[in-house]
């Protein structure tokens, strides 16, 4: 399997085809057969487990160890890990446990272990390619999943509740403003951006963010807006 973080087959380096009715096939890694909307050209196809299994372990520990203040520093120094793929749900543990570690370090009142490992167990139960077959998108629902945890948000919270939807629907918001296609770099910054700003205003809690946020992934993106990302340089 490949290790590259690029947008195509992890097995062959194909483009990947999409399509909008589901059918079942026998995923290239782990061989267990499933629905997919999703193979490349040559038939091959991986499942969300596979695609993110290696990088889960990464965004852990990272996160647990950091010191920064700034969730936007600590997604993209993971980002740059080869377990780390240009699009997939990897993104969707790795918002919400970045800005769980920031907010952490800016003296939030949580148990960051435990936190993290609630982060990872809900968030790789969103399966990839949701942005465009749920009109969702997995980065925003990875924000909600952080607001979630801080709050200690159940289905018969009130107040949590409210707050925990409020900070998704703001994150979509604002990545659907954006435009398409899909891209887990910029939705994420987006998210974590919103997050921040929520955070801040709701909870007086000041994590940090970039005076200028850039993203160096444009090149592996075929499908980058260039100029139409707020984040392209």
């Amino acid at each position: 399997m490949n290790s590259d973080n690029e947008t195509n087959c992890l097995i062959c380096g194909k483009s990947i085809v999409y399509c909008q009715t589901a059918y079942e096939a026998q995923c290239s890694g782990c061989g267990e057969k499933m629905t997919t909307n999703a193979e490349c050209e040559s038939g091959h196809f991986i499942c969300d487990a596979c695609h993110g299994s290696k990088s889960l372990s990464v965004i852990y520990y990272h996160c647990l160890n950091t010191d920064k203040r700034d969730p936007i520093s600590i997604a993209s120094e993971v980002m740059q890990s080869p377990t780390v793929h240009m699009h997939g749900p990897e993104h969707h543990v790795l918002i919400g446990s970045s800005l769980l570690a920031a907010y952490h370090n800016c003296g939030g009142d949580i148990d960051l272990g435990s936190a993290l490992k609630m982060m990872q167990q809900r968030g790789k139960q969103v399966p990839g390619s949701i942005c465009g077959l749920w009109g969702t998108c997995g980065a925003g629902i990875s924000a909600g999943i952080f607001m979630s945890i801080i709050t200690e948000s159940t289905p018969f919270s009130k107040t949590e509740w409210r707050m925990s939807n409020l900070l998704t629907a703001e994150c979509l918001k604002n990545i659907a403003e954006s435009g398409g296609p899909r891209c887990c770099k910029r939705d994420g910054f987006l998210a974590i951006q919103t997050a921040v700003n929520f955070a801040a205003e709701h909870y007086q809690i000041q994590m940090e963010l970039p005076s200028k946020i850039e993203c160096n992934f444009s090149k592996m993106n075929k499908e980058c807006l260039k100029k139409g990302c707020p984040f392209f340089v």
